[in-house]
């Protein structure tokens, strides 16, 4: 079992930069991809990045390649979401979550965190 418990979210500036962090506890971690998703009010969780064990194979949604790097440290049992040049739309709580396979749903996530929220102001 993986327990998620995401910070760093908060308030910036449009064209600023923020980088939640995903702290994990479990020794599956490192076994595991990591993804991030994100919820605005009144919409559906979406996909935002995953990556891959190794951290060799990552990807991410369309509107925030370019923008987003997503990251992790085994030994810290850390995942990382970079966001530069945020956008407004960008405005929701954020979640890291876990899973056995590759994948952007997100019902095939089993572990996530209670989320945290990035703010961005126009």
């Amino acid at each position: 079992q993986v327990q998620l418990v995401e910070s760093g979210g908060g308030l910036v500036q449009a064209g600023g930069s923020l980088r939640p962090s995903c702290a994990a506890s479990g020794r599956t971690f490192s076994s595991r991809v990591m993804g991030w998703f994100r919820q605005a009010p009144g919409k559906e969780r979406e996909f935002v990045a995953y990556i891959t064990w190794s951290g060799g194979t990552t990807d991410y949604a369309d509107s925030v390649k370019g923008r987003f790097t997503i990251s992790r440290d085994n030994a810290k049992n850390t995942a990382y979401l970079q966001m530069n040049s945020l956008k407004p739309e960008d405005t929701a709580v954020y979640y890291c979550a876990a899973a056995f396979r590759l994948t952007v749903v997100p019902g095939a996530y089993g572990n996530w965190g209670q989320g945290t929220q990035v703010t961005v102001s126009s």
